[in-house]
């Protein structure tokens, strides 16, 4: 660079990061630091959201400018998924909100870390310089509103101790304002290359609703980790929240006592339905299956159908098909009728009913029928879903294409899934 460049990383934070054609890369996430003994934390790099939602790693050597509000950079990028090192911090992950001593005109006060300036010194290297500090301890909730209130101050970062040290309690609202345009699956990724304690932490800021559906993406091994966590009746909570097959896949990984345990603090109706599918194998259609598809009578409108599926909280998968029954219309149900596809209902007139356009061509699914058969006859009739039928005729829920690609992909799916793009390692 022309210049020595400082800069706060909540500024450097979303900037659009540019190649040396002007073309854009991605957006900045976050910055990665070391820390070393009797010299400033060094800075090594951005954490850098591609197209696609993948976080790679692009070196500060790499980095050219830092001005205009962008970033730009020469050299190829590693597209290969970030992966934090044991020696790596992620600032505004791990550092911001996390608990420091100051150096003031007043003496030495404990302070709560804001945010963290950067510069880049004569030899290019970039290092921690600044840290902006609130007076005071983390606060939470409703006194978190009161903090323009106290006082803040920039300290250099020879005055300030213990930035390096995980904090005993650190709350985690400002990661998760980073985190407010995510979506489940990448909230999901972005909290699995935190540490354990600073994933718990984050897990115990979100609400019930976001919490299930962000635990709905995790890995199995994670998923136990935070439910552990969990207070039992938030943790009923949760599992409440989230659809009833992925509550139950993790329910069947817990001991039987504290199954137990949880479903007894859970509304009966949703603990009746998560006791049914416990007690189907996990490769059946009947461990695949939701027990809470669309389900209408054969009397109701096309509109009320398509108003039903334009509900934002319903899945993709399962707003694709409407299930008719008879009275009741909760699993079980009355007697199954036949099902409705979405396409079906763009085509017909809003005042006609669901009952007189019934696709009855497709046998439902048995819920004793194994995974191979299930997934068979998805892709024999290039369904997204179908009915699972008891031997009386009630429907029990039904299978989504989603639920089978859960089952018959590799166990760490999950974590491999943005690996499948070579490049090497970063660093």
């Amino acid at each position: 660079m022309s210049a020595p460049t400082r800069v706060f990383v909540a500024r450097l934070a979303k900037l659009r990061v540019f190649d040396p054609l002007g073309d854009e890369v991605g957006r900045v996430r976050d910055v990665v630091v070391v820390f070393a003994r009797q010299r400033r934390p060094r800075v090594i790099g951005l954490v850098v959201e591609v197209p696609g939602r993948r976080r790679v790693f692009v070196p500060m050597t790499r980095v050219t400018s830092v001005d205009g509000g962008q970033v730009i950079t020469t050299g190829l990028v590693n597209m290969r998924r970030f992966e934090q090192r044991q020696n790596e911090t992620l600032v505004l992950a791990e550092l911001v909100e996390r608990t420091v001593q100051a150096r003031t005109d007043r003496g030495v006060v404990d302070a709560t870390v804001e945010d963290v300036g950067i510069e880049q010194d004569r030899t290019r290297d970039w290092s921690v310089t600044k840290v902006f500090c609130r007076e005071g301890l983390p606060q939470a909730g409703l006194a978190r509103l009161s903090r323009r209130r106290t006082v803040t101050f920039v300290a250099p970062i020879e005055d300030v101790t213990g930035l390096h040290l995980e904090s005993e309690q650190q709350s985690a609202a400002r990661l998760l304002e980073a985190y407010e345009d995510f979506k489940p699956a990448d909230l999901a990724e972005a909290i699995s290359d935190l540490s354990p304690k600073r994933r718990l932490e984050v897990a115990a800021a979100l609400d019930d609703e976001r919490l299930a559906d962000v635990i709905e993406e995790l890995p199995e091994d994670a998923q136990l980790e935070i439910i552990a966590s969990l207070e039992t009746d938030r943790a009923a909570d949760v599992l409440e929240a989230m659809q009833p097959d992925d509550a139950a896949d993790l329910l069947s990984e817990l001991p039987e006592e504290q199954q137990e345990q949880l479903l007894m603090r859970m509304e009966p109706d949703e603990a009746a339905d998560l006791r049914r599918l416990l007690a189907y194998d996990d490769n059946t259609a009947g461990g695949l299956m939701t027990t809470e598809p669309v389900i209408l009578g054969p009397e109701a409108s096309i509109a009320e159908a398509l108003a039903v599926v334009r509900r934002e909280e319903l899945p993709t998968a399962l707003a694709t098909t409407v299930f008719v029954t008879r009275s009741p219309h909760e699993t079980p149900t009355g007697r199954y009728l036949g099902m409705v596809h979405l396409q079906r209902l763009l085509r017909e007139p809003p005042h006609a009913s669901v009952g007189g356009i019934l696709d009855k061509d497709i046998d439902p699914f048995s819920p004793d029928m194994q995974l191979g058969e299930v997934a068979r006859r998805l892709a024999n009739y290039n369904m997204i879903a179908l009915p699972v039928v008891d031997d009386g005729g009630h429907l029990l829920g039904a299978v989504t294409v989603d639920d089978v690609l859960d089952h018959i992909l590799p166990d760490h799916w999950r974590e491999d899934r943005h690996d499948i793009v070579p490049g090497g390692i970063h660093g």
